[in-house]
């Protein structure tokens, strides 16, 4: 019997490919200075293409007379001899390589329109941060529990932000995936071509989004610190002048004799506590800086010698009350000098703050 698979093979061989390929150059800001972002440039662009292919005649003018709109296009508004026309450049003379054909040009145009706009729009749509998921729901719970609710507001804060910012995602992508089948359904093309194009969509979405996703995680905790510095009305201050480290830190405090305290929120230092102990003592001591705070919420990535290291140099690091890091640490003679109880945090602050 013979198989009706449709073969793979066949979908790179199409001139449809070409959508995913075309979607990769129009967003590459290394190589050919990310045009695709600009959604009015790119329906600027289809326009004129579009237009381009109603008037001119049959033949191999009609193709030549496209590729040199879509060149004029894109070249318009770069100066010559800056980066960006140098890039633009590049962009034209890989995008001319796959313009060959009326086909080619059309795909190129649908490829603009109808895959890259709709995934600026989603983008546009999903948060850049996880706040508005998650600071109504951290007030309420501090409303009741006070200081003792620390931990538990960090890490509602986290999974509340993600899982807000992920269904946001998955709500964007299916309403701009059904409307691109929906215009498909309108294309003479085999269903292998349709995969080819549906699956440059979901590869290019999830690329981007992916992007975003992560910038926005690096800010979650860094958000909830200020929320929490600012419900307990901590007052915060700018970095000490010229103080450079290999440190992270998310807000400073100045205390009542004018020293600093640098506050560090993070799920783990797991990752870069080699850098962090590289902020050297004396500099600290030279910048005022009195401590380095770390709120660790996975209290598990805090092994004995890391605690050892950076305590010695004037880190302090609030574990969740009843992680068994803490409750190890807290008893050990010279670990117990460099962690402290979560619920201690907002009480230990207040300490430091100038009298009223």
């Amino acid at each position: 019997m013979g198989n009706s698979t449709p073969d793979p093979i066949d979908s790179l061989q199409s001139a449809w490919n070409n959508v995913y390929w075309f979607a990769r150059m129009l967003i590459n800001s290394d190589q050919y200075g990310g045009v695709g972002t600009n959604s009015r440039r790119l329906i600027d662009l289809g326009e004129s293409i579009r237009t381009a292919l109603e008037l001119a005649s049959n033949g191999d003018h009609q193709i030549e007379a496209i590729r040199d709109v879509i060149a004029t296009q894109l070249m318009a508004g770069s100066r010559a001899g800056t980066r960006s026309r140098i890039q633009v450049e590049a962009l034209m003379e890989a995008l001319l390589e796959r313009i060959n054909s009326v086909q080619d040009a059309e795909i190129f145009r649908f490829a603009c329109l109808h895959v890259m706009v709709p995934i600026n729009d989603a983008l546009s749509n999903i948060p850049n941060d996880d706040r508005e998921f998650a600071q109504d729901l951290a007030r309420s719970f501090l409303d009741n529990e006070n200081e003792k609710g620390l931990a538990t507001v960090i890490n509602l804060w986290d999974r509340l932000g993600v899982e807000g910012s992920l269904n946001m995602e998955r709500m964007e992508i299916i309403q701009a995936f059904g409307k691109l089948r929906t215009e498909l359904s309108k294309y003479s093309i085999t269903p292998i071509e349709t995969d080819s194009i549906l699956t440059a969509f979901v590869q290019e979405f999830e690329r981007r989004v992916g992007q975003k996703r992560k910038s926005r995680g690096g800010r979650s905790l860094e958000d909830v610190t200020s929320f929490i510095l600012d419900y307990f009305q901590i007052p915060t201050t700018h970095a000490p002048e010229h103080f450079q480290a290999d440190i992270e830190v998310d807000k400073w405090i100045r205390t009542s004799d004018n020293w600093y305290i640098g506050i560090s929120c993070k799920r783990t230092l797991r990752e870069r506590w080699k850098q962090v102990s590289s902020a050297d003592t004396s500099a600290m001591g030279r910048y005022k800086i009195r401590e380095l705070w770390h709120v660790i919420t996975h209290a598990s990535s805090l092994p004995d010698d890391m605690l050892a290291l950076l305590g010695g140099n004037r880190h302090v690091f609030y574990l969740p009350d009843d992680s068994e890091i803490y409750r190890k640490a807290s008893s050990h003679t010279v670990l117990r000098a460099y962690v402290r109880p979560l619920t201690n945090f907002v009480q230990d602050l207040r300490g430091l703050q100038p009298r009223r």
